[in-house]
């Protein structure tokens, strides 16, 4: 494929700041643009110092523009790298979230560290990130900071990929999305569905699991077995025209009587790449982040893909 027609492509776009975490995504999105032939953009949101500064240069009249050092150390620890398709690189002013989803518009993925400058390695999960999640325009990856990963990657040797599956509920393009991130890494895909099961009569009532803030598991009731049984049968039908289309990924289902944060965050310990959805929707129209994608993106060890339904008319 011509570097011409790999440029006019749906990108990869990957957040950069120059901190560490940052660099682990740009690692990650390099690897990923690659696998996927696809232009790769690095964008950068100055800071609102900079943004600051340069609009009292520029009210003064004409004057050079002023260089993005981070941008030009980014692209020179690309050009050492060797990434062998078209990469732009875009300063960008606004605010960051506000800014990195205008310039993802029409791409293929959109890629962040797990947080910027000042950000406590014990958490993973910063407020950028966080809001991006929930508004991004297309799927959005979050790459976890390195106390949460011994090693990081994006092709066979990173890991299979893990999805989250609510029969009902996760959208096609989740689902698709999935699929599609086994075949081009030659991983096989895992798809996990969680099931709540009723608790036995007269058993104890524990308290919430606190890590996660989410119910704990529930004793195994009389009927359990026909739970897990009709949701295999759900989660068989939902995937079927989907393995149908990729026939060459290797499916490996699953269901577990558990709560589905849980088995994700255990599940990212061994995954290259975890994906859910964000298919809760606010009573006035605009998409939110579901309690599980909130979960996972906290406290998974793997970076997690985030991807919305599609626009609906």
């Amino acid at each position: 494929m011509s570097d011409t027609h790999t440029a006019s492509e749906p990108p990869v776009v990957v957040g950069v700041d120059g901190s560490e975490h940052s660099l682990r995504a740009l690692t990650w999105a390099l690897s990923a643009a690659e696998q996927l032939v696809a232009p790769l953009v690095v964008a950068h949101v100055r800071s609102d110092a900079l943004q600051l500064g340069a609009a009292r240069i520029a009210s003064l009249g004409p004057s050079p523009e002023i260089p993005d050092t981070v941008t030009t150390a980014v692209r020179t620890v690309v050009e050492e790298r060797g990434h062998p398709l078209p990469v732009r690189y875009e300063t960008l002013d606004g605010s960051v979230t506000d800014a990195l989803p205008s310039a993802a518009r029409g791409a293929r993925l959109l890629v962040t560290g797990s947080r910027g400058h000042g950000g406590f390695a014990s958490l993973l999960l910063g407020s950028t990130s966080r809001t991006l999640a929930a508004t991004a325009p297309c799927p959005l990856v979050v790459v976890p900071h390195e106390a949460r990963t011994a090693a990081l990657g994006s092709g066979a040797a990173a890991g299979r990929v893990l999805l989250g599956l609510h029969p009902e509920e996760t959208p096609d393009e989740v689902v698709a999305f999935a699929f599609e991130a086994a075949h081009h890494r030659g991983v096989p895909l895992a798809a996990v569905t969680a099931v709540r099961l009723p608790p036995q009569p007269g058993s104890p009532v524990v308290a919430p699991a606190p890590a996660l803030q989410m119910p704990p598991q529930l004793p195994l009731a009389d009927t359990a077995e026909r739970f897990v049984r009709e949701a295999e049968r759900e989660q068989a039908e939902r995937l079927r025209p989907f393995a149908a289309r990729r026939p060459e990924v290797e499916l490996v289902p699953s269901v577990v009587p558990a709560d589905a944060a849980g088995v994700l965050v255990e599940g990212s310990r061994d995954a290259g790449l975890l994906v859910v959805g964000r298919h809760h929707r606010h009573r006035f129209g605009s998409l939110l982040l579901g309690s599980v994608a909130h979960a996972v993106l906290h406290h998974a060890h793997c970076p997690v893909a985030v991807v919305p339904p599609a626009s609906r008319p």
